[in-house]
């Protein structure tokens, strides 16, 4: 059933979402351009008076505090030498001299072409140079050639007022450099306020943008999404059928549009999911008969096993018990045709015991374990060393074995593995050849591949895949015993631990058979050295 239409939460408009953002950024973003390129071109200005002050006229003041203590030092320098005629009195004097000229040129220094302080500094400097070459010179000389009495003759009060004027001209330069100083401040405090009043006008237009966006949002965006919101959580509740209306900019329009054909999508959906539910529901129950008719089965064939384990080979052991009295008591008694078949179904009875006991092996292979625990390869190699030792020797053959992993499995299992692998390569060895086997590992990855290799008589490329297969064998049972069922039982060993086995067939002598197990995530747990069985 339709239910009924949202209110209209705004009138629509003709320009989009995006354009009225894009418009309000770009008259901020022009107010803020023009604000921003006051404020720089003031805080450039604030930067020069700044510099001015601290690398002008703060030095010039204090070079020219240090000039006129110079002046003064000459000066006492000259009388205290015209008193005493003591040569160490007019150091002072010629210290100053040169103390006098390094001001002089520092403050030249500070000061650009044209600026009015350079010619009063000029002055007081040819001033200087006046009452050295009218007062000082003079009255040095005086007391070298006349004495003391002469020399004090000459430092009058004439000579006292043309010092006076000098130091007159001093304290003028002082005053000057400070008017300027003052001058220059007074800019920087200015420069420094119009600044600050750019960057306050700069945040009122931030402030103001941002309360037009924001009632623009809640007007534009944040209602019309509110009763859009509130259109879907009816829908979400259950309301299927329930059509979502939009109102606002084009793009909420186009949103409620796209929602709304969500829905009729996913109320289609839900129909179909409710017929493949029920089908699906159908399907289950089947499975379930299924399953407890496969249960059923599978307790039948275990049934089967067990009785193929007693009752089959109840009667195999009498016949061959039997068949081997028969042998032993009536053995050359009878004709050698009669002795013949006698051995025949001794040996028919016994393949068939062996037959039954590999098919029983290979149908507990996961059936009946015991648990995976932690396996050390290297004690199962000393079990499998024991264990084909009699056909080792009866070979003359030599059994090694590398560094061998750790991994989880069951132990019995790997061992019949190992026990069949390495049983082979001494069957299938070649005429007149000491057979050597040797069985190794490499971890690849996450899994360990473990190869047992021989120099027996090898595998065609084309029989690798069949050897596997149970009861396939490649030879006939009168020039390799067996019952063509050990392969076939390793592979579903490995297969049964998460693994793969396979021949290498691009071994140029021999047989590899390799096969992987699961790498743990503990540390291998093997042997230091080398083991070896031969």
């Amino acid at each position: 059933m339709t239910g009924a239409s949202a209110p209209a939460l705004s009138s629509p408009s003709r320009l989009t979402l995006r354009a009225r953002v894009a418009l309000l950024c770009v008259v901020v973003g022009g107010l803020l351009a023009v604000l921003a390129g006051g404020a720089a071109v003031v805080a450039n200005a604030n930067r020069d008076h700044i510099d001015t002050i601290l690398n002008t006229t703060g030095p010039l003041r204090a070079d020219a505090e240090s000039l006129l203590t110079t002046l003064v030092d000459q000066e006492t320098g000259v009388r205290g030498y015209a008193v005493t005629g003591d040569p160490a009195d007019l150091a002072p004097y010629q210290e100053g001299v040169v103390r006098e000229q390094q001001l002089l040129d520092h403050m030249a220094g500070l000061l650009d072409e044209g600026d009015p302080l350079l010619a009063q500094i000029d002055e007081v400097t040819a001033q200087a140079q006046r009452w050295r070459d009218t007062v000082a010179e003079p009255a040095i000389a005086t007391v070298e050639a006349e004495g003391t009495a002469s020399a004090q003759a000459l430092l009058d009060d004439a000579a006292r007022q043309q010092f006076d004027a000098l130091r007159t001209s001093v304290n003028e330069l002082q005053a000057d450099i400070l008017v300027v100083r003052n001058q220059v401040a007074a800019d920087a405090r200015r420069t420094s306020g119009t600044l600050v009043f750019l960057l306050i006008v700069a945040a009122g237009v931030v402030v103001l943008a941002g309360v037009v966006l924001l009632v623009s949002l809640n007007r534009l965006v944040i209602g019309p999404v509110t009763g859009l919101a509130a259109q879907v959580r009816q829908v979400a509740d259950g309301d299927y059928q329930r059509d979502i209306t939009g109102v606002g900019p084009p793009e909420l329009a186009v949103l409620a549009s796209d929602v709304d054909g969500m829905r009729r999508k996913i109320a289609a959906d839900l129909d179909e999911v409710r017929e493949a539910r029920e089908r699906i529901e159908w399907v289950n129950s089947q499975l379930e008969k299924q399953t407890e008719e496969l249960m059923r089965s599978n307790r039948d064939l275990e049934q089967f096993a067990y009785v193929a384990s007693h009752d089959l080979q109840e009667p195999l052991r009498k016949v061959a018990s039997f068949c081997q009295l028969l042998q032993r008591r009536y053995a050359g008694q009878l004709d050698a045709r009669a002795d013949q078949y006698i051995a025949f179904a001794v040996d028919g009875a016994q393949r068939m015991q062996r037959l039954i006991n590999d098919l029983l092996a290979f149908s507990r292979i996961g059936r009946m374990t015991s648990g995976f625990t932690e396996v050390d390869l290297n004690k199962v190699m000393d079990s499998v060393s024991s264990q084909t030792e009699p056909t080792r020797e009866y070979a003359g053959g030599e059994l090694t074995w590398s560094e061998l992993p750790v991994v989880l499995g069951e132990e019995p299992l790997l061992t019949n593995l190992l026990v069949n692998l390495v049983s082979n390569s001494f069957k299938f060895r070649q005429p007149e050849v000491a057979p050597k086997v040797e069985i190794s590992a490499r971890q690849v990855g996450d899994e360990w591949e473990i190869t047992c290799r021989d120099n027996g008589i090898g595998i065609e490329a084309e029989f690798a895949d069949k050897i596997f297969v149970i009861f396939q064998r490649l030879h006939s049972k009168d020039a390799y015993p067996g019952t063509g069922i050990g392969l076939a039982i390793g592979k579903k060993i490995v297969e049964y631990h998460g693994g793969r086995i396979w021949v290498d067939t691009e071994v140029e002598q021999g047989t590899a058979i390799s096969f992987t197990l699961p790498a743990t995530a503990r540390p291998v747990e093997a042997s230091a050295a080398t083991q070896a069985a031969s």
